[in-house]
């Protein structure tokens, strides 16, 4: 790739910018375009952000929200503007697959495509960008695109708090190792823009319906299996049980944390069943490498301490088989 700093250059008149994010699409997923697309409006652009599929209900608080345009909704108006765009934006991933069925229209684009993304390993499509792991999160780096563009004095409420919101989640509410001084620094700079840091939280934390709470409870008194001897929590949940607590999208955020919360516990797994589709959700402390893991048996990747993947097998036997691997991980022992 290009270094993503001689993009600023040629935006310096209107383009028609399209603005893509990953499959399932997460607070940092919507933050950082929302985030980007916002400052990109200020500069004059014809901008769209397109998600490839629904936004988590949590999120609609988000200004601009009613901005972004589902693909698996609206297939013909998203391809439209991405086939006409001078330029596409692709933030919170590095993988053409990772945004499922938008894939054939982004292989296709002739378009120069820029990468502004936090995972390992990004794939060799992107003409400029910049791939950096040791970031809290894409929203991080949109901000830090902003700066370098000599822009940092222009961001506003909007772009603040969109940027906090993706640094927030992606965080874990600041916890994480990857919380290093530069996002203090931004915070900083956000709350002078007139970000108001607590009703972000409120939106995200304290927004939940009666059926989340019944929800966790169940899933926590009933469902968490705790390994001790192998330092490790998995929760598994089947199509049913979780249509049986009527979930929105989005309900589940955050439930792959809490088996880290248990005193001795390194290892943490959500495994859902969705669609036919069996999804995995992994966390770790320390030096359990989740993304080694999720890309050698489940077909995924991601961070060092995070990282998820999926399974052809049924729900039953992907639990066998994380647990059997479990089994063998020297890092658990």
């Amino acid at each position: 790739m290009k270094p993503i700093i001689e993009v600023v250059a040629q935006l310096k008149t209107s383009k028609k910018i399209a603005i893509t994010c990953h499959y399932r699409p997460d607070g940092d997923a919507i933050g950082s375009s929302l985030g980007l697309y916002h400052y990109l409006c200020l500069k004059g652009h014809e901008v769209m952000p397109i998600t490839p599929n629904e936004v988590p209900d949590f999120l609609s608080f988000l200004p601009g929200f009613e901005s972004l345009v589902n693909f698996e909704a609206l297939p013909s108006k998203a391809t439209e503007f991405i086939q006409a765009a001078d330029y596409i934006f692709c933030l919170d991933y590095n993988n053409l697959s990772r945004v499922h069925a938008l894939t054939p229209v982004l292989e296709a684009a002739t378009q120069e495509l820029i990468l502004i993304d936090h995972h390992l390993q990004p794939s060799d499509v992107f003409t400029y960008g910049i791939s950096d792991s040791s970031k809290s999160s894409t929203c991080e780096m949109v901000y830090d695109f902003i700066d370098a563009a000599g822009d940092a004095a222009i961001v506003n409420q909007h772009i603040a708090t969109c940027i906090y919101t993706g640094m927030l989640t992606d965080t874990g509410s600041f916890r994480f190792p990857s919380t290093s001084a530069r996002v203090h620094e931004i915070i900083m700079h956000l709350k002078n823009k007139g970000l108001q840091h607590h009703l972000v939280h409120e939106a995200v934390y304290d927004n939940w319906t009666l059926n989340r709470l019944q929800f966790m409870g169940f899933v926590l008194s009933q469902k968490m299996e705790v390994f001790p001897e192998l330092h490790s929590g998995i929760i598994a949940l089947s199509s049913e049980e979780m249509e049986r607590f009527q979930l929105q999208n989005g309900d589940t955020e955050g439930l792959v944390n809490y088996p880290l919360s248990i005193q001795g516990i390194k290892f943490a797994a959500l495994i859902t069943e969705k669609e036919k589709e069996i999804r995995l959700s992994l966390r770790s402390k320390g030096n359990v490498d989740v993304n080694t893991l999720a890309r050698k048996h489940f077909n995924g990747g991601g961070h060092f301490n995070a990282a998820g993947g999926k399974s052809n097998l049924t729900l039953t036997e992907t639990i066998t088989k994380l647990k059997e691997i479990l089994n063998d991980l020297h890092e658990l022992k």
